[in-house]
């Protein structure tokens, strides 16, 4: 199969959509198909053999780390040449409307996946009187397509509700040969807690973004003195961050990638997600794959990956001492604790990435046999 995804994230930007999108290409590409990305550039030409064609963008003025593509005539030549067989746009919003249109101007099928709750993130950035519109926007990209790829049961269920047609799961996937619990390390654990390997160690990982609502781990460092926090990654809401948690015993640890950031998973001795706007939550997997047992809000796609006091423990969002409990539940029990590293990392050995994409591959073909024969007709 010849397979065009449009997305308007891609390599160099580390984020949960690249993780996915890259192991997608990956194993499309190890399974004989070819990809043709179509991305903003980010100065890349080829990934695993699959072809990059980026266009030039201009950083998005309320997250300067997304830049932002508009459609171009250009994008037609290079998806003639390439002539696909079918076209999946990711989070079809300002590029991704290419793919909608070239899909029809080829007659070929078109998938669109849903990865990024846009909607909630308006609530965080002053701009929450748009979300009625936003869904408005969102439900007639999607219901363009033959299929609509949710990555979790909560988001197929509420776009369902939206509005939007024609729904189904794409599972989600880790690398589990990359994150595994052995991988802790004295050292990695002195430099994320600055010196101090003998006092708990909390960690977060992900965008340091409003939407991720990461000012609500503080009252969990107030209620446990001794406890150290780590924030690894980056992003517009850092300094914001910084001046918040100024006093406290955090350490902003920037991006960390690869065997880096599997050694920081495995061993600190919580991971802590607040998040209420993850329609996954893919370093949850991580995180879990490494041994490191979870404290998250209960909230889109996390309870499809979490099972309170199974392999982590939930919180409700709006209890503001709920997170404080699990954390310290978690903390103070070592044999429970040990139990969830245990049944953390068997939930995340069910979920390869090569299972992930051979779903995804059956998708495809699916679609491509129902329009050959429809052209047959």
């Amino acid at each position: 199969m010849r397979i065009a995804l449009f997305t308007e994230t891609f390599l160099p930007k580390v984020d949960g959509i690249v993780t996915r999108l890259r192991h997608t290409v990956e194993h499309l590409q190890r399974n004989g198909d070819q990809v043709l990305v179509i991305s903003p550039d980010g100065g890349l030409k080829e990934y695993k053999g699959a072809k990059i064609y980026g266009v030039s963008g201009f950083p998005l003025p309320l997250y300067p780390e997304l830049k932002l593509a508009l459609p171009r005539p250009s994008i037609g030549v290079a998806l003639e040449k390439f002539q696909p067989h079918l076209i999946h746009v990711v989070n079809p919003a300002i590029l991704g409307l290419a793919g909608l249109y070239y899909a029809k101007m080829m007659e070929v099928p078109l998938v669109a996946s849903y990865h990024t709750h846009l909607p909630q993130y308006l609530q965080h950035y002053g701009l929450g009187m748009l979300e009625g519109l936003m869904w408005e926007f969102i439900k007639a990209g999607h219901n363009q397509a033959e299929l609509n790829l949710c990555t979790s049961t909560a988001m197929v269920e509420e776009l369902r509700e939206r509005g939007i047609e024609r729904l189904d799961l794409w599972q989600r996937g880790v690398d589990t040969e990359m994150f595994q619990p052995h991988l802790t390390c004295k050292n990695m654990r002195t430099r994320l807690s600055q010196g101090n390997p003998e006092k708990p160690l909390l960690l977060y990982v992900g965008r340091l973004s409003p939407e991720k609502e990461i000012e609500r781990i503080k009252p969990i460092l107030e209620a446990i003195p001794d406890a150290c926090l780590a924030l690894v990654g980056d992003g517009p809401h850092r300094s914001a961050l910084e001046k918040y948690f100024a006093g406290t015993s955090t350490h902003f640890m920037g991006y960390l990638i690869g065997l880096e950031l599997a050694t920081a998973f495995a061993s600190a001795d919580a991971f802590i997600f607040p998040s209420q706007t993850e329609t996954l939550g893919l370093v949850l997997l991580e995180a879990m794959a490494a041994g490191c047992p979870v404290v998250a809000a209960r909230s889109g796609g996390i309870p499809d990956i979490v099972t309170d006091g199974v392999n982590g423990y939930l919180f409700d969002p709006k209890d503001h001492r709920g997170a404080i409990a699990a954390t310290e539940r978690l903390l103070k029990g070592q044999q429970e604790r040990e139990t969830l590293r245990q049944n953390a990392r068997a939930e995340a050995e069910r979920w390869s990435w090569a299972a992930a994409t051979g779903q995804l591959q059956n998708y495809y073909r699916t679609l491509i046999r129902s329009q050959s024969m429809s052209s047959a007709a």
